[in-house]
């Protein structure tokens, strides 16, 4: 891999190499360093991973999403930049009628917004399909993204229960109307997903996955939660917890407003315009670095 990294970086002749991690990242960004070509990295996470770890002593910035990021890196080389996300979420008070209009919701009942990711997560999707009784008997509309692969099974466990205050779909396109919609958020604690949610700012329980390298889901939920910025469940408490404590934040109005307050002071805006100004900087540091 470094043979071949190294042929990428003779034939391409960069000005600057930038990393976001994990082991596909690591040959190139050796290679690169090695011929004196200027790196910057972008660690996702609150817990750094092995690689970024690796490159940090040659790369010269490394941008971060989370603050305290001093414990792995040098500390003159960071930038609390934020990850890349999507932004378009200013004005999700005003989209809300249209929300509830195109996932066929009702005004006046509580909307808790499932999030699964594309694939969808089992754990998440078993806890809501086990608790439908309970949102249905409290009166909570469900917007449930489940997932390509669990999408069939969740959808006969509605139909068989014969829930009608559950929206059940596979993928959602329009991410902001899903936003707009929810009163609470239900999601896993990857790392883009994460900072979309501080932009979004609406009170969030976040769910880890334990099928992540080094457990950095619940090193970035805690992150939040020690802000008091969202709520935790743990994946193998999910079954038994999730639901109800959902249903508990729905009914804590105080609550929900003090986790949505502070989870918008997390939110770091565009983050991708302020790395790619840090790029920027450095071929202009440097003045080209392509080296043969």
């Amino acid at each position: 891999s470094m043979v071949k990294a190294g042929r990428i970086i003779r034939q391409f002749g960069p000005d600057v190499v930038v990393g976001v991690g994990g082991y596909a990242s690591g040959p190139v960004l050796k290679q690169a360093q090695q011929r004196h070509i200027p790196t910057l990295l972008q660690e996702q996470n609150s817990y750094a991973g092995v690689t970024n770890k690796l490159l940090a002593k040659k790369a010269e910035r490394i941008c971060v999403a989370y603050e305290g990021m001093e414990k792995y890196f040098p500390a003159g080389k960071i930038l609390l930049t934020g990850n890349p996300v999507r932004q378009a979420y200013d004005n999700l008070a005003g989209l809300r009628d249209e929300a509830l209009q195109h996932f066929c919701l009702k005004p006046g009942a509580p909307v808790l917004l499932v999030l699964g990711g594309s694939l969808g997560a089992g754990t998440v999707n078993s806890s809501v399909g086990g608790g439908i009784g309970l949102t249905e008997a409290a009166g909570v509309q469900v917007l449930w993204q489940t997932g390509s692969h669990y999408y069939d099974r969740m959808r006969e466990v509605v139909e068989a229960k014969g829930a009608t205050g559950v929206r059940v779909t596979a993928f959602i396109t329009r991410m902001d109307l899903a936003y707009a919609a929810a009163d609470v958020i239900i999601s896993r604690a990857g790392a883009g997903t994460i900072s979309e949610l501080t932009l979004v700012g609406k009170p969030v329980i976040l769910v880890p996955s334990p099928n992540v390298a080094e457990d950095h889901q619940t090193h970035n939920a805690m992150a939040l939660v020690n802000r008091g910025a969202a709520l935790l469940v743990k994946d193998p408490d999910a079954e038994a917890t999730l639901i109800p404590a959902a249903l508990e934040l729905l009914d804590d109005t105080a609550k929900r407003s003090s986790l949505s307050e502070n989870l918008k002071k997390m939110a770091i805006r565009d983050a991708d315009e302020v790395i790619a100004r840090e790029v920027l900087k450095l071929v202009k540091k440097h003045g080209g670095s392509r080296q043969e």
